[in-house]
């Protein structure tokens, strides 16, 4: 199983993530970001863009990585990484299913008010324009599809612990 968090940045989804990861038995943290990142090392470079998402090996490879992984050690994958583009997401958990990989989809959502404080005061990434940028399309993505799709847990007045709490429960309880 994989345990998919969603949301932008500032939500609290790596922090959240390695919460959930001790309250669900069996459980790793796989954070996809890391299959852009080994893309963005490729020289010379894959064609411009301001998102490896956006790049069409990206989701085959995470769902391949995802696959893999949970073939050789079973057990569940809890996954923080934000996906906005709706057609992204499908591409992704239509791979993952292809696969019989049950996927539990939560959106970690906050007011924007509240994201651009986290973001602004991020005391270890420090304030990010680029995570800033996200805000916009994040609130898009929830208006047309994105809270459709999964469990939306609001962050807004929870901590990091009470999220991963209530992620770990409902998964545990079906």
């Amino acid at each position: 199983m994989i345990v998919w968090l969603n949301g932008t940045h500032g939500a609290g989804k790596t922090t959240t993530s390695a919460l959930v990861q001790h309250l669900i038995p069996d459980s790793r943290v796989f954070d996809a970001e890391k299959v852009g990142e080994t893309l963005m090392d490729i020289k010379p470079g894959l064609p411009s863009t301001n998102n490896f998402q956006h790049w069409p090996p990206w989701r085959p490879l995470v769902v391949e990585t995802a696959r893999r992984v949970l073939d050789y050690t079973g057990g569940t994958l809890v996954m923080p990484m934000t996906v906005l583009v709706e057609q992204y997401w499908r591409e992704i958990s239509a791979g993952l299913a292809e696969h019989a990989i049950a996927v539990r989809h939560f959106v970690l959502h906050a007011d924007q008010v509240t994201l651009r404080r986290r973001i602004e005061g991020d005391t270890v990434l420090g304030p990010s324009s680029f995570r800033l940028e996200y805000l916009e399309p994040y609130a898009e993505a929830a208006r047309t599809w994105l809270h459709a799709e999964a469990e939306v847990i609001d962050t807004t007045h929870l901590t990091p612990a009470q999220a991963a709490l209530r992620i770990a429960e409902s998964v545990k309880n079906g």
